[in-house]
């Protein structure tokens, strides 16, 4: 055999090996390029609310509901939801640490260093 093929039945090496953001264009590596540019027939309510604007309680709800699909997205969503997904959870991620830079760390979840 020339090449190993993976679980999948696919040739490692191919394109779908390639992790989300690899494959999709408008991810640069940290965050989502606004995907809406000029094009006018964007519905803002689609792309959801200025996390800015969000509560704390509402902030978190919408944190929960991306995290509770993320598989789900992953998984089987075209690359456009994908996208998506992926730059909404980036948005409300980012407005959380910039609420709570100081967030408490669960002692339990750190790595012993030895």
């Amino acid at each position: 055999m020339t090449g190993s093929v993976r679980q999948d039945g696919f040739p490692r090496g191919t394109v779908g090996d390639a992790s989300p953001e690899q494959r999709l264009p408008e991810w640069d590596g940290d965050h989502l390029h606004d995907m809406t540019g000029t094009d006018a027939t964007a519905d803002p309510e689609l792309l959801g609310v200025d996390p800015a604007e969000l509560g704390d309680e509402d902030l978190i709800r919408e944190m929960h509901s991306l995290h509770r699909t993320r598989l789900d997205t992953l998984r089987h969503a075209a690359d456009s939801a994908l996208a998506t997904h992926l730059r909404r959870t980036a948005e409300l991620e980012t407005e959380y640490l910039a609420r709570h830079p100081g967030r408490e760390v669960d002692p339990s979840r750190l790595r012993d260093a030895g």
